[in-house]
């Protein structure tokens, strides 16, 4: 509340966080994955003497840095301008917990920069034994870099001990921290697999291009046999109510959840099938629709784990809405708008209800909902009563699991309310608490007309 409301017409800041993010997840496990895959691939065409192995993964690499390096690394920045400006208070609470391990991290992701250049324009530079080195200080800082990362997500959802101690220590290493890293490392793999079916795709030799494809079918299977494990472990650490969203709760959930376990499923299936049973039947086509497939089974497991957590943006202690949980009573006495610094008004005044229900929205609504839109009210309190939308935000945890408590005074709740109830009976894209908007305006909302 201390933080202005950046307003993402349409889709909505969450969903255009989740744009960038699932993107930028997509590639970086393959920096990771992908990193293991150069190291250990040259070192097995130099242990063989394998030359044309060796010039493949040469060419691999350029794709890898170039991939990784700039559309990662670009992507990464928009994940922390995207979360900045529609989850604030989230990213402050992140920020000031995790101080030292952002800290631990930046110094992982220098090296791994700096080691992804030196190895790749140190192929014709350096002996092959300090080129292998610098290959291996990479995967070996990305890595790191995931892990430090992944205590940081996992925490959202399984803060732990962290709600009574405030230690970092037990923040970082909380109940979901390790099979998380477990999960992430088993798709790095894969994915290193996946991607490297492009790049064999396009070998000009048939036989070698044959030994790369099986080959890199087989860093996909790998990856996925650690999938299952991870995938149990990571479960039975999550809360019982997060794993009721998605074992039925929510319906929209589950449906996303069962495709992020068929999607890979079949992925694995036809990898087994194709490029690794038959490799002179894979292709390009075949490779870029698995990797598009790959990219559908990373959407889904993000999203599915940033459902699972609400109404939570930190479990336990933070709403999506950014109001902490322990704020919750505090502002239903003395009020959710005399709390918010960015407002137009500070309380209910009388012929204003509509006005500052419109702000209750955007403070305590706006980081999930649009009106028009991705989670949009307008059609979700179309038809409805004046009274029967008070009734339900009154209730709205209770009702619905997946939403946080009502925050405010009841003059601020019947504001949002009535304020809502004009939306819903409005024209798509207007704000009834701006005059002569769509039917009702100022004045018409004020009168009520709905009960």
């Amino acid at each position: 509340m201390n933080f202005p409301v950046w307003d993402v017409p349409l889709m909505g800041g969450g969903m255009l966080i989740g744009m960038i993010a699932i993107l930028h997840v997509y590639v970086a496990h393959f920096a990771v994955g992908g990193g293991l895959f150069l190291a250990w691939t040259e070192a097995r065409a130099a242990r063989t003497g394998d030359e044309a192995l060796l010039a493949y993964v040469r060419r691999h690499s350029l794709f890898f840095i170039l991939l990784v390096l700039v559309f990662g690394a670009v992507s990464g920045v928009g994940i922390w301008w995207s979360i900045g400006l529609v989850h604030p208070a989230a990213t402050s609470s992140l920020i000031h917990t995790f101080v030292w391990v952002w800290a631990i991290e930046w110094v992982f992701f220098f090296v791994e920069i700096a080691a992804a250049f030196v190895y790749y324009y140190g192929w014709d530079r350096l002996d092959r034994r300090t080129h292998l080195a610098i290959g291996w200080i990479y995967f070996g800082a990305a890595w790191l870099s995931l892990f430090a990362i992944n205590g940081i997500l996992a925490f959202m959802l399984t803060p732990g001990q962290w709600l009574a101690t405030g230690r970092v220590a037990d923040a970082f290493f909380n109940p979901s921290m390790l099979p998380s890293a477990v999960l992430r490392t088993g798709a790095a793999v894969a994915l290193a697999g996946l991607y490297a079916l492009l790049t064999a795709s396009v070998i000009a030799d048939e036989s070698l291009r044959h030994r790369v494809t099986r080959y890199s079918a087989g860093w996909i299977l790998a990856g996925a046999a650690i999938l299952p494990f991870g995938g149990v472990w990571y479960i039975s650490s999550i809360p019982a109510a997060a794993r009721d969203i998605f074992m039925g709760a929510a319906p929209v959930v589950t449906i996303f959840a069962g495709v992020s376990v068929l999607l890979p499923l079949f992925i694995v299936i036809v990898a087994y099938l194709g490029p690794f049973r038959q490799p002179r039947f894979s292709n390009m086509l075949l490779a870029g629709v698995l990797v598009v497939l790959g990219l559908g089974a990373t959407g889904a497991t993000e999203w599915v784990r940033e459902a699972v957590r609400k109404p939570y943006v930190i479990y336990g202690y933070m709403y999506s809405n950014g109001i902490r949980k322990q704020d919750v009573s505090r502002l239903a006495e003395t009020g959710l708008l005399p709390a918010a610094k960015w407002v137009k008004v500070a309380s209910v005044e009388p012929g204003r209800e509509l006005l500052a229900g419109a702000e209750v929205f955007r403070v305590g609504c706006r980081n999930c909902h649009t009106i028009d839109g991705y989670n949009g009210v307008r059609l979700l309190v179309k038809g409805w009563r004046e009274d029967f939308i008070d009734y339900q935000v009154q209730r709205l945890n209770e009702l619905k699991a997946v939403m946080p408590p009502f925050a405010g005074t009841p003059a601020e709740r019947r504001a949002l309310a009535r304020w809502l109830f004009q939306v819903g009976r409005s024209a798509p894209f207007t704000d009834p608490a701006l005059p002569g908007q769509g039917p009702g305006g100022e004045a018409g909302g004020a009168e009520g007309g709905g009960r």
